[in-house]
């Protein structure tokens, strides 16, 4: 979706700012988010996409105040009242409701080691005869989904070619909405420089955006 989480292209955001030795959590709660995220993701009540829309849904006055994990807590908060794995009291509350059905965690702490290096793969060994080969002239869709999307605004309507197929993946635009994953190929596309940022953009630079077959035409 068009909003404010998009900031690739977007000009008065500053630069980016490099943190040397950065750790892996600022503080013992962002730890404790992950841990959340974790456990609750395991119920499988939602997937990768419709969480990160559900961020995309915070409001452009929060998104930009909230730090990387707020961002995560409150996307996490809703997908559980949501789903129906908590109540609005009880997540505000910080306590069940009297009655509360109880449940073994689908996720036990033997696991999380394993999970936490592999993943969750969003590749599928499926055959499906890729759209566009290597060295193929494609256009990116000039589209403005109101659900969620992987192709951002700087590159919409955008001419490229072809570098490499990647194989077959998950995609990111139906599994959000509706749990279909429409398998298809991603491919990493190259954009010379001045087709993304004008003329004054260096003819030498280039940008690769890895993209699924729906979001491209032949040029």
């Amino acid at each position: 979706m068009n909003g404010v989480h998009d900031m690739g292209g977007m000009h008065g955001l500053g630069r980016v700012e490099y943190e040397p030795n950065e750790p892996v959590f600022h503080a013992a709660w962002e730890g404790r988010v992950l841990a959340m995220n974790l456990a609750t993701s395991a119920w499988r009540k939602w997937n990768l996409d419709t969480f990160r829309h559900q961020i995309e849904q915070i409001a452009a006055s929060d998104y930009l105040r909230m730090s990387y994990y707020e961002k995560w807590f409150t996307a996490l908060t809703e997908r559980l009242v949501l789903s129906g794995l908590a109540t609005r009291a009880e997540v505000e509350g910080g306590k069940p409701a009297l009655g509360s059905a109880k449940a073994t965690p689908p996720l036990t702490a033997d696991q999380v080691s394993n999970i936490l290096r592999s993943g969750a793969l969003a590749s599928r060994d499926v055959a499906i005869d890729p759209r566009f080969q290597p060295g193929q002239r494609v256009r990116t869709r000039n589209m403005h989904p109101t659900g969620h999307t992987r192709l951002p605004r700087y590159a919409r309507d955008k001419h490229g070619t072809v570098d490499r197929d990647h194989g077959v993946y998950v995609f990111p635009d139906t599994a959000a909405s509706s749990g279909d994953e429409k398998p298809q190929h991603v491919y990493s596309i190259r954009f010379a420089a001045p087709e993304l940022w004008g003329e004054q953009a260096s003819p030498r630079d280039a940008v690769y955006i890895d993209l699924w077959d729906d979001y491209l035409e032949p040029a």
